[in-house]
């Protein structure tokens, strides 16, 4: 029922969508068909692979690196509460600037068209790895803290063996944020950059398309992106139980 529950009203969906354009007449550069989109997909799907690859390239490259400057900051923030305290409202200032305001500037500064795009879209999916394991690092038993000091253990040791264990479900809730966010971040970018005549992945399709009112190409890239986006959290809840799933709570309840 998980799977097949989405799986269905997915395809009613479109039987419902593919009946009214029908019934209605729709020209297909209002809206296409699902069969017109699933024939533009196969028809030009070289130019849009390629298109595709381009965007997973600066997709996978800031969430690498967002994986890494996120969990890096967030050791920084568990050590001392006045670190924290001094620097994490401008963790909160990256998130809530809005990408598309500070995506040319970027674009101007940066002279490399790829590492800009990689900026962009490592900026908009940084916070959710900042702040879930921020959390999950401070969100540990207070006797089990206690119990550790009276062993008298480092606090590499209280890091390695409490802190990051009992942080481990919420990075992977962040992978899960930010995994989404990495795309958005690359498309965003995209469309900032193929405004300036730049060509890169599916946004600068998408752009293509509209200009050339080719709506049927426009909605098949569409696809590929939202296709994307449920690949890659689905790749991360993945990651998330063969990490967890043999000895935290959290997923053991979830397999019974």
């Amino acid at each position: 029922m998980r799977w097949a529950a989405p799986v269905a009203v997915g395809l009613i969906a479109i039987v419902v969508w593919h009946t009214l354009v029908k019934a209605f007449n729709v020209p297909h550069y209002l809206v296409p068909s699902p069969a017109l989109v699933v024939q533009t997909l196969i028809a030009d799907w070289g130019l849009l692979f390629g298109s595709l690859l381009v965007t997973l390239k600066i997709t996978f490259g800031a969430f690498f690196m967002a994986v890494l400057v996120g969990t890096v900051v967030a050791f920084l923030f568990v050590q001392s509460r006045w670190v924290e305290v001094s620097f994490f409202p401008y963790a909160v200032l990256l998130q809530v600037t809005p990408i598309v305001a500070i995506a040319p500037l970027i674009i101007i500064w940066v002279r490399n068209p790829t590492a800009a795009l990689l900026v962009c879209a490592t900026i908009v999916a940084l916070f959710p790895i900042i702040s879930n394991t921020t959390l999950g690092l401070r969100s540990v038993n207070p006797a089990l803290i206690d119990l550790f000091r009276m062993n008298k253990a480092s606090r590499w040791q209280t890091l390695m063996r409490l802190r990051i264990p009992s942080a481990a479900p919420y990075f992977f809730g962040g992978l899960r944020i930010s995994s989404g966010l990495a795309l958005i971040g690359a498309v965003v970018a995209e469309f900032v950059a193929g405004t300036g005549g730049t060509s890169a992945g599916l946004a600068y399709q998408i752009l293509q398309a509209g200009f050339s009112i080719n709506i049927p190409r426009l909605f098949a890239a569409l696809f590929l992106i939202t296709v994307t986006g449920v690949a890659l959290f689905l790749l991360m809840v993945l990651l998330s139980k063969l990490a967890l799933g043999g000895w935290h709570e959290s997923e053991v309840k979830q397999e019974a």
